[in-house]
């Protein structure tokens, strides 16, 4: 039977204690290919009310290099672009390697929208804030809201993937909690619409989005931006996690 069937009616509370107690699934990480080289990749621009802090490399494309609106003094890392236009003085122009890497983003996006047999469809219906969640495929058909802390509950090698169909949104002042060794690089959030993370919020992972992410006020990740088409920076701090370079099976375990 499957896990949506038992949800009907269970509390919050409820949710927390079966999705930590039900047996893990055992994923392998998605592929970055030449995307794993950057912490944030945009194909239509990356604005910033400064000042954040990005640690790891960033990169813009198809679109010229004045979409990239980080200053250098807030980049730890190198900025690439596709011609001369991007912040200087330390922009470096590299049409080449930003189209690879545009071209391993969008396919990992596609294989890990495309991934089947989920652990869980419809979790919380959407809702999964205060809940313990063990490592597997997750699947949504609708938005993902994230309301109050999750933890991500799991050893150094074990991986999450959370297939979302619209969008993904972390409220103000709430944070994704890692715990038994997980790590941020095995973690990944195929987002088919807008990610959203609130004002001081905090996030672990790798995003994928089809669309925008939008970083508000203070809030900070331990992982990678990912998005088709912008990413809005607010006083950020965006840290990237080791490369992965490993590609996806589905196995499971009890």
């Amino acid at each position: 039977m499957k896990l949506r069937q038992f949800l009907t009616g269970i509390s919050t509370v409820g949710l927390g204690l079966l999705a930590a107690s039900l047996s893990a699934q055992s994923l392998a990480p998605l592929n970055l290919g030449a995307a794993g080289e950057y912490v944030i990749l945009s194909q239509t621009g990356i604005t910033d009310v400064p000042k954040s802090a990005v640690t790891g490399n960033i990169g813009t494309s198809p679109i010229t290099g004045a979409a990239d609106l980080l200053t250098c003094t807030e980049v730890t890392g190198y900025v690439y672009s596709v011609d001369a236009a991007g912040p200087g003085p330390c922009s470096v122009m590299n049409p080449v390697g930003l189209t690879a890497a545009v071209s391993d983003m969008q396919t990992a996006y596609t294989i890990a929208a495309g991934l089947p047999s989920p652990y869980a469809t419809e979790l919380g219906a959407g809702n999964i804030g205060g809940l313990t969640l063990v490592p597997g495929l997750y699947k949504w058909g609708t938005s993902v809201l994230i309301p109050a802390d999750v933890t991500l509950s799991g050893g150094p090698d074990d991986v999450f993937i959370f297939q979302i169909a619209q969008n993904l949104a972390l409220a103000n002042g709430i944070a994704v909690h890692l715990t038994g060794g997980v790590q941020a690089k095995n973690i990944f959030w195929q987002v088919s619409g807008q990610a959203l993370f609130g004002t001081t919020s905090h996030m672990e992972g790798i995003v994928l989005s089809k669309s925008l992410i939008a970083m508000q006020t203070g809030a900070s990740i331990n992982g990678r931006l990912f998005a088709q088409t912008a990413v809005t920076l607010q006083m950020n701090a965006v840290t990237q996690p080791p490369v992965t370079a490993v590609t996806t099976s589905v196995t499971h375990h009890r």
